[in-house]
C-alpha cells in the first residue's frame, strides 16, 4: 500500500468481526470505521459484548474470524510479538479501575510504557511532565496512587495511556467508577485531548449524557453494531 493511501486510511476498520465462545456467538459480523481524531461511544446492556469487542479493536484478543487493519495495515498475520509491539506504541488502554502500580509515583506510572518499550528515560520524563501539567496534575507527580483521589488516579492513568502518543485510545466505562463531578472532569478532558491531538478514541460507557457528548453513538445488540 503507498504512504498516499495509507493517510487515506482510517486509523481503525473492523470488518465481519464474528467471535463466538464455545457455542455462544457474541459478535455476528461486527463492522466498524474509526478515523483520526474521531470519538465514538459504544453503548449496550451489560453483557451484550462491549467488552468483547474494545478487547478485539485493541489486538488484546483476536476475533473467531473477521478483518482488522490499523492505518491501512492488516493485522490479521501478526505474531503476538508484532502485536504487542502494535499495542505499546500505536493504541492506548484506560478502564473504569485504574490499574496502577501501588508501589510507584505518579510520574513513574505514566512512564511505563515506554520504559517497557525500551525508551530514553530523559525523553520519557519530560514526556510524563508535560501530560501531568495538561492533566493538571503535577503538583501531585510524586504522590503514588494510595495517596490519590480517584478522580486523581483516573487522570493519571489517562496520561500513562497517551504516553506513547498512541493514534487511538480504547476506554472501557473510564468514568464509571467515580461520581458525576469526577466522571465529567475525565470526559472533559479526555474530550479536549482528543481535539487537540487528533486522537482517535472509541469509548464503551452507559452514560448516555456522556455517549450524546461523542462524535457518534453506536449500539451493541445481540451481537450486532447498529448506529450513526
Amino acid at each position: 500500500m503507498s504512504s498516499e493511501s495509507r493517510q487515506n486510511s482510517p486509523i481503525l476498520q473492523a470488518e465481519g468481526i464474528h467471535k463466538t465462545y464455545g457455542r455462544v456467538e457474541v459478535l455476528k459480523g461486527v463492522a466498524i470505521r474509526v478515523e483520526p481524531g474521531e470519538m465514538i461511544a459504544v453503548a449496550g446492556a451489560s453483557g451484550s459484548g462491549k467488552t468483547t469487542l474494545l478487547q478485539i479493536l485493541g489486538t488484546l484478543a483476536r476475533p473467531s474470524r473477521g478483518r482488522l487493519s490499523f492505518a491501512g495495515r492488516d493485522l490479521q498475520n501478526f505474531s503476538e510479538n508484532d502485536l504487542c509491539r502494535h499495542r505499546n506504541r500505536n493504541v492506548g488502554f484506560i478502564f473504569q479501575f485504574h490499574h496502577l502500580l501501588p508501589e510507584f509515583t505518579a510520574r513513574e506510572n505514566i512512564m511505563m510504557p515506554g520504559l517497557i518499550a525500551g525508551m530514553a528515560r530523559k525523553e520519557l520524563e519530560a514526556r510524563a511532565r508535560e501530560l501531568l501539567e495538561r492533566t493538571n496534575m503535577a503538583h501531585r507527580a510524586t504522590h503514588r496512587s494510595g495517596e490519590l483521589s480517584g478522580g486523581e488516579q483516573q487522570r493519571v492513568a489517562l496520561a500513562r495511556a497517551l504516553v506513547m502518543r498512541p493514534a487511538l485510545l480504547l476506554a472501557d466505562e473510564p468514568t464509571g467508577n467515580l461520581d458525576s463531578k469526577n466522571g465529567r472532569m475525565v470526559f472533559d478532558l479526555l474530550q479536549e485531548l482528543s481535539r487537540s491531538l487528533s486522537l482517535a478514541v472509541v469509548m464503551v460507557t452507559h452514560n448516555q449524557d456522556l455517549a450524546s457528548a461523542m462524535d457518534r453513538c453506536l449500539t451493541l445488540e445481540d451481537g450486532i453494531l447498529s448506529g450513526g
